[in-house]
C-alpha cells in the first residue's frame, strides 16, 4: 500500500488544476470577465500536487526548482494585475524566461532519462524560423524576444530527455507560446478562438511537465 500511494497522490491532487484549468479556457472563448481572475488561480491550483509531493521529492533543489518554475509562470501570468504601471511584454518574457530556465536545470539535470533525440533539432529550427518571420515586427524588442525564443526552444529541447508526458507538455508549452507571439505581432492574421487555443496548449503543457515530473521522481524515490 506505501508504494502505491504515491501514484494515487499524483493523480487526486491534480483535479483542482485540472478543474481550473477547463473553467478558464471555457470562460475565455466565451468572453466572460472572470476569465482573468481564474487565470491567476491556475499556477496556484498547480502547485499543489508538488507541494503534496514534497516529502519525497529528493534532493531539496529539485523541490525549488519546480516551485520556482511554477512561480515565474504564475507572475508571468499576471503582469498586469501584478505590476499594472510596468510595460507588460518585457515583463512577461522576463518571468516566464526565469521560469524556462528552472525547467531547462530540471530537465538537464534532475529529471532526463535519455539522451537528447535528433529529432529535437526541429526546435532549433523552430527558432530559426521564428526570428525570421516574426523579426521584423518585434521593433525594439526583437532581441529580448530572440532570447526568451532561445529558452523556450531550450526547454522543449531539453524535455525531449525526460519521461513521455514531459516531452509531450514541452512541446504543448512550445505550442502555446508559438501561438501567443503570433497574436502579440501579428494579431490582424488570427481568430478569435486563437486566444482560448493559447491558454488550452498553456494549461496542458504545464499540467504534463509537472505531471510527468512528479511521476519520474516518485520512480526514483522509491
Amino acid at each position: 500500500m506505501q508504494r502505491r500511494a504515491p501514484s494515487s497522490l499524483i493523480a487526486w491532487t491534480f483535479l483542482p488544476y485540472v478543474a481550473v484549468s477547463v473553467l478558464h479556457v471555457i470562460l475565455l472563448a466565451v468572453g466572460s470577465p472572470l476569465a482573468g481572475p481564474t487565470k491567476l488561480l491556475l499556477m496556484p491550483m498547480l502547485a499543489v500536487p508538488v507541494l503534496a509531493a514534497a516529502r519525497w521529492i529528493k534532493p531539496l533543489m529539485t523541490l525549488v526548482l519546480l516551485l520556482a518554475a511554477v512561480l515565474f509562470s504564475w507572475l508571468g501570468d499576471g503582469v498586469g494585475a501584478f505590476f499594472p504601471a510596468a510595460p507588460e511584454l518585457p515583463l512577461m518574457l522576463l518571468f516566464f524566461g526565469i521560469a524556462h530556465v528552472a525547467y531547462i536545470l530540471l530537465f538537464a539535470r534532475r529529471l532526463s532519462v535519455r539522451r537528447m533525440p535528433r529529432w529535437a533539432l526541429i526546435y532549433a529550427l523552430w527558432w530559426v524560423a521564428m526570428i525570421a518571420v516574426l523579426g521584423p515586427h518585434t521593433g525594439g524588442l526583437l532581441i529580448a524576444v530572440a532570447l526568451y525564443g532561445l529558452v523556450l526552444g531550450g526547454t522543449a529541447a531539453f524535455s525531449a530527455r525526460c519521461h513521455p508526458l514531459v516531452a509531450v507538455g514541452g512541446a504543448f508549452f512550445l505550442a502555446s507560446d508559438t501561438l501567443l507571439a503570433f497574436r502579440l505581432f501579428l494579431a490582424d492574421g488570427l481568430p478569435a478562438w486563437s486566444s482560448p487555443a493559447v491558454m488550452l496548449t498553456y494549461t496542458l503543457g504545464q499540467g504534463l511537465i509537472i505531471a510527468g515530473a512528479l511521476v519520474t521522481l516518485r520512480k526514483r524515490a522509491s
